[in-house]
């Protein structure tokens, strides 16, 4: 509250020399409707010119009326200044009636039980009181991952607030330790609105319906859940009529509107090449602002602290990062011509931590190998029962599940939900779905034949997929006494994934700017050589699994045998377990011998001889 009395107070004592102050800020701080007990006169005067009340602006301002006169101000205070017409007086009361009511609208608390008693402003309130918002209470955060984690029952819907309450701590953070940043209410309120509104758009199970579901269903386009967050606040604006509440909030339409949405996607406009800054809703002096609820810079940003903070303790994991740390020193300082969110250089450690935190989280629960093969038969479910599941959307329009993504009355009605209703279905049509759904409910799951790595980066597509599950059906390892069993590339299920820092191969910390303490207006870089030679060499690699259709014991052994010849053939790393599932084949590759060095090297296989010094490989066990 007193970094908004600050230019208020500046205001009224007047001064010529005002205008090289910060106090300036109030000549472009549009002021929120709700907070108008803050207001000084010129905040006051503003309000009347946006109401088309200036003829009475030169009044108010010479009777130095605040908002909190707003409050107390009466028919007969109005005609003692000098307001004679009656209508007038009933135009003006009619306008201060609706502050009174938007007063009226109090902020709500949450018991949140990760950030404790949340608060929101009367407007997070209005569209969290949606269909569209509310949607999100029925979409597990983590997806399948409920299926192995018992506790990781948590929803979008609770993230979503988190994340729109951490965006508004760091942003109000940012306003009070730097006044002369001109961060408005505005601002505030829209970067609160946008970390509420950011993942509107996922659909059922969340990542696996983006990144598993439509890419197979309508393998012809390229779609994210961002691009239907975008759609999805469209529509909840519009069919809830939301625009003329915002702007009695003090949101200026369609920018605020464009702002919110860049903040969660990126420039709406990139076409537009030419143009160094794309942004329509902010100006270049704001771009820190874009920085706050999806960081694509260096991927610091609210969604992230919240999902680490949530996830972490409802699987049971201990998270190493505190974003309440990184609050405490982050400020804005310009770089390359931009205003970035920096921290101090003694942060440059825990920010490794934290991105060491979300690769963690991803080998231990959001990769996991059954949580990832239950994501995978929900996924072939969901394929089977496409184009027999009908959703009603806009004007009566039928759509289906991978067509509901392009109509979001459509879409609005899907959630997890559907797996219920494929479950419990009677429909003929959809009983090799419903199978397939019964057999995760009674944990009749695909086995998991090992894990490997390729030698270097591959570029996956799913013609390639395809090609390594009919190499699979192939690869036949000639043992001799191996019984007979026919195995087919659709017995086969390969898996790619893909292990980073959140920028592929590259370092995120290298897109990071610090300051110092005897300097923090100067931004500078800490390379990974100057905080620890512990830290990873490499920032992503790629592990390939492969798990069985089949599960009875002779097709499951005679698949592992596949795999490891798989990996043999492919020149891919030694997979876990090798030894033990074909322990007569990982003697034949010398790079898979074990070794003391554990490096997996250059030594030679255990019992091979040698001949003229080389290695002599056994092929006598290929008869």
């Amino acid at each position: 509250m007193a970094s908004r009395k600050r230019p208020l107070d500046a205001v009224v004592s007047g001064g010529d020399d005002r205008t090289n102050t910060p106090e300036k800020r109030v000549s472009v701080f549009q002021p929120l409707d709700s907070d108008y007990m803050h207001w000084g006169v010129e905040e006051t005067c503003q309000y009347l010119r946006r109401e088309t009340l200036e003829k009475w602006e030169d009044i108010f301002r010479a009777e130095k009326i605040t908002g909190i006169g707003l409050r107390y101000l009466q028919d007969a205070h109005l005609k003692e200044i000098g307001v004679e017409c009656l209508g007038d007086r009933l135009e003006i009361m009619h306008k201060l009636r609706k502050l009174r009511q938007l007063e009226a609208e109090r902020s709500k608390v949450f018991n949140d039980p990760i950030h404790g008693h949340v608060e929101l402003h009367p407007l997070l309130i209005k569209i969290i009181d949606t269909p569209q918002f509310q949607r999100l209470r029925n979409i597990k955060q983590l997806g399948g991952t409920y299926f192995v984690f018992p506790g990781a029952s948590h929803n979008r819907f609770e993230h979503c607030i988190g994340v729109g309450y951490l965006a508004g701590r760091l942003v109000q953070a940012l306003n009070e330790r730097q006044p002369e940043l001109l961060i408005s209410g505005r601002d505030i309120l829209c970067v609160q609105i946008a970390g509420l509104c950011h993942d509107l758009g996922h659909g059922p199970f969340s990542h696996m319906f983006d990144g598993m579901f439509i890419p197979k269903a309508r393998p012809d386009i390229t779609w994210k859940h961002e691009v239907a967050s975008l759609a999805m606040f469209d529509y909840l604006v519009e069919d809830n009529n939301l625009k003329p509440i915002m702007e009695q909030h003090g949101l200026v339409l369609p920018q605020d509107l464009d702002f919110i949405k860049e903040q969660i996607a990126g420039p709406l406009n990139t076409t537009a090449k030419s143009q160094t800054w794309q942004y329509k809703g902010r100006t270049e002096d704001k771009s820190f602002l874009y920085e706050i609820v999806a960081n694509k810079r260096n991927g610091i940003d609210v969604d992230k602290w919240d999902y680490f903070a949530r996830d972490c303790s409802q699987l049971g994991i201990q998270n190493n990062f505190d974003y309440r740390r990184f609050l405490k020193f982050a400020r804005v300082c310009e770089v390359d011509g931009q205003k970035n969110i920096c921290t101090r250089d003694k942060e440059v450690g825990n920010l490794y931590d934290m991105f060491h935190t979300r690769n963690c989280l991803h080998r231990r629960a959001y990769q996991h190998k059954v949580g990832n093969i239950i994501e995978t038969m929900i996924t072939e479910a969901f394929l089977k029962a496409d184009e027999h599941i009908q959703i009603e959307g806009s004007e009566g329009r039928m759509c289906t599940l991978s067509t509901a993504i392009d109509d979001m009355a459509a879409y609005t009605k899907l959630t997890d939900n559907v797996f219920e209703q494929i479950l419990n279905s009677s429909s003929p049509e959809l009983a090799e779905a419903r199978q397939i759904l019964h057999n995760i409910v009674c944990r009749r799951l695909y086995k998991c034949l090992g894990q490997t790595q390729p030698d270097k980066p591959i570029d996956v597509t799913q013609e390639l997929i395809l090609s390594w599950e009919a190499d699979l059906a192939k690869s036949i390892p000639q043992s001799g006494s191996q019984e007979e069993v026919d195995l087919q590339p659709e017995d086969f299920v390969v898996s790619v994934i893909t292990m980073d820092y959140g920028m592929k191969d590259k370092d995120p910390i290298n897109n990071v700017r610090f300051y110092c303490k005897k300097d923090p207006n100067k931004a500078i870089q800490i390379r990974k050589n100057q905080v620890s030679k512990l830290l990873p060499e490499q920032f992503a690699e790629q592990l390939i699994r492969v798990y069985s259709k089949k599960t009875d014991e002779k097709s499951l052994e005679a698949a592992k045998k596949h795999f490891v010849q798989w990996c043999m053939d492919k020149n891919f790393s030694k997979p876990q377990d090798g030894d033990i599932i074909a322990p007569e084949l990982t003697p034949l590759k010398a790079s898979w011998s074990n070794t003391n060095d554990g490096e997996g090297g250059s030594s030679r296989p255990v019992n091979c001889p040698t001949v003229n010094g080389q290695e002599k490989v056994r092929h006598q066990l290929f008869k």
